[in-house]
């Protein structure tokens, strides 16, 4: 963490894995260290325990960030709003404000700092934060499978009609070779054709590609907050007014049953050439 520009780690020992342990933990450190702000990445335990902390110390908190800056000596956090196109600004007038990033929205930046200070912590957890328990780890299916790394991501929606057609994407990433995957969308994962490791969006991940290729998804709004920072977005889909269309830099409209299978011959025959 060092490495990352920290100079400080506090560590305090307690239930894996839960999230109120750690907002009994932060709450002390911050109460102790006088600390003014809390910032977290994005994912679902950044949010509870963002969210968790700002109900305990009663402090402002704004969620989706995507750009925080100084400010005569304060911190201002900005994330989009209205479909992402306005930005709104958040000022933190209290003694402690909280700011949880959108997932992907920063880049990890190294530096040539030394190794953090380690300081043990010790925390009386209350007594609500130890009635849960973490009972037992594993993989789901698919968690081998990095979207959120991916250069090229082949996401497949309904309009592919059943689980088995979910092939024809697969088939399209192996075309494309290197650093692919294939994704979906809620709506698929919900229908069990696809792993919920691999669904994009709101209640999914958040991913960046440098090519997004949406093969029958409508590009609903829970949708679109997962994939809309991605490079260059193509979508394939029968109903020319489905809203992707209206995000999407190249869109085709067709039966994309017929239309993976050829791109990916021509993707095949363009390499070997």
């Amino acid at each position: 963490i060092g490495a990352y520009g920290a100079t400080r780690v506090f560590r305090a020992r307690g239930p894996e894995g839960l999230a109120q342990p750690v907002v009994d933990a932060m709450s002390r450190v911050i109460d102790e260290h006088g600390h003014a702000y809390a910032l977290f990445g994005g994912g679902l335990l950044g949010f509870e325990i963002g969210a968790g902390l700002a109900a305990r110390k009663h402090a402002g908190v704004t969620m989706e960030v995507t750009g925080v800056r100084a400010e005569d000596g304060k911190l201002v956090a900005e994330r989009p709003i209205l479909q992402d196109s306005k930005i709104s600004v958040s000022r933190y007038e209290g003694e402690l404000g909280i700011i949880i990033g959108r997932i992907n929205a920063f880049e990890v930046v190294s530096r040539d700092g030394g190794p953090a200070e380690v300081v043990d912590v010790d925390v009386e957890y209350s007594p609500w934060s130890n009635r849960a328990t973490m009972v037992q780890r594993g993989e789901q299916r698919g968690a081998d499978v990095d979207i959120e790394g991916a250069d090229i991501l082949v996401a497949g929606g309904r309009g592919l009609g059943k689980a088995e057609n979910f092939s024809l994407a697969e088939e399209l990433a192996g075309a494309f070779g290197g650093n692919s995957a294939v994704a979906a969308t809620r709506a698929v994962v919900d229908a069990g054709w696809y792993p919920y490791a691999a669904q994009i969006g709101q209640t999914g991940k958040t991913v960046a590609p440098k090519l997004y290729l949406a093969a029958g998804i409508s590009g609903a709004i829970q949708h679109k907050v997962g994939m809309q920072s991605s490079e260059n977005i193509v979508a394939i889909n029968k109903d020319a007014n489905a809203p992707i269309f209206e995000f999407s830099d190249l869109g085709i409209v067709g039966d994309l049953n017929k239309i993976l299978p050829k791109l990916t011959e021509a993707i095949k025959a363009r390499k070997s050439g």
